[in-house]
């Protein structure tokens, strides 16, 4: 036999509320799935009415519904609120007999609710977070049957809802991988790889809409000391800063990058030479200027610079910007350093 019998289960609501606001799922679109599966509890209770039903702490929401119902309830007045202090499943064959429901308004009005049976949607926590319920206007029985598959479609919904919920989990998971991937851990700035594929992308940009296109190549001066000097930690310390700085100075199109060890890249789409020239020349300032502190360790920094634009030199793909810009901060090392240095000039 279906245990239809009230055992008064107590429960931890805030746990119970906590559970069902993980799975993301209150007042979201209807789908597909759930709306299949209360219309095949409708059918096999032969009853007009069918909703999967979540139980928040203060209403009661229809994530589907066969016949039309409100959205939403408050849950004065709840059958699916007396469901869930059942163990699996609330059957009142006739409302107005009940004691619990024979003088609520929901039994009594005009085409009231007269059948009532809800399976709980219990998570695999133990948590039961709604029903898969089935109401008619008139009282009624339903078999055992009926009721050992309402209460199996209850355990479909609830696989439904879990599998929904792997599948934004996985989805953010693959969110948090790509951005791994794309974003250097210690400065925030972007991978070498991340870096490399939006510059394709510009540079196949300025091919079609003849626009320009600068690549800034800058390497910190006797970062190696740093490291001798002091230790990894402060060198971890000043490539921070210099993402940072870097990351206050350019634009929301602009892309920069950490290429390698302590030299960077940024790409500045729709910058002609002159304005790639003093970009750089300002954010060279700006490092010089910075006091990087740690521990009560003060250090400062310089920076040599490159630049190389698509009106000097033909970007394909972008990677001849990079190497016109690389060579043009060789330059710069070798003239004297904390300085910057236009490829081809």
């Amino acid at each position: 036999m279906v245990n239809i019998e009230n055992t008064n289960s107590l429960y931890d609501e805030d746990l119970r509320v906590a559970a069902l606001t993980n799975y993301g799922i209150l007042d979201t679109p209807d789908e597909d799935e759930f709306d299949l599966l209360v219309q095949v509890a409708a059918e096999i209770c032969d009853v007009p009415y069918a909703f999967i039903s979540l139980i928040d702490r203060n209403r009661v929401w229809h994530k589907s519904s066969f016949g039309s119902a409100p959205q939403e309830a408050l849950r004065t007045e709840s059958f699916c609120s007396l469901a869930i202090n059942e163990d699996k499943l609330l059957f009142i064959p006739d409302t107005s007999e009940d004691e619990r429901t024979k003088n609520w308004n929901s039994t009594t009005r005009k085409n009231g609710m007269a059948m009532y049976s809800g399976a709980n949607l219990i998570t695999p926590e133990g948590y039961r977070i709604g029903t898969l319920c089935v109401l008619d206007t008139k009282p009624k029985k339903l078999t055992e049957k009926q009721l050992t598959l309402l209460l199996g479609l209850a355990r479909q919904v609830v696989s439904l809802i879990e599998l929904r919920k792997r599948n934004r989990d996985f989805d953010a998971a693959m969110i948090k991988l790509q951005q791994i991937a794309n974003e250097d851990v210690l400065t925030g700035l972007a991978t070498r790889r991340a870096l490399l594929d939006r510059l394709h992308i510009e540079a196949d940009r300025i091919q079609r809409f003849s626009s320009s296109l600068t690549v800034v190549m800058l390497d910190l001066d006797h970062f190696k000391q740093i490291n001798d000097r002091y230790d990894h930690a402060m060198g971890d310390m000043v490539l921070r800063a210099i993402g940072e700085l870097i990351l206050s100075n350019i634009r929301s199109v602009d892309i920069a990058g950490r290429y390698g060890g302590e030299e960077f890249c940024i790409v500045l789409p729709g910058t002609d030479l002159a304005g790639g020239l003093k970009f750089a020349d300002t954010l060279r300032i700006a490092i010089s200027e910075k006091l990087i502190e740690d521990n009560g360790r003060q250090v400062r920094v310089t920076a040599s610079f490159g630049v190389a634009t698509s009106e000097t030199v033909i970007a394909d793909r972008g990677e001849d910007l990079i190497r016109a810009a690389d060579t043009a901060l060789y330059d710069a090392k070798h003239s004297g350093r904390n300085r910057v240095v236009a490829a081809g000039f």
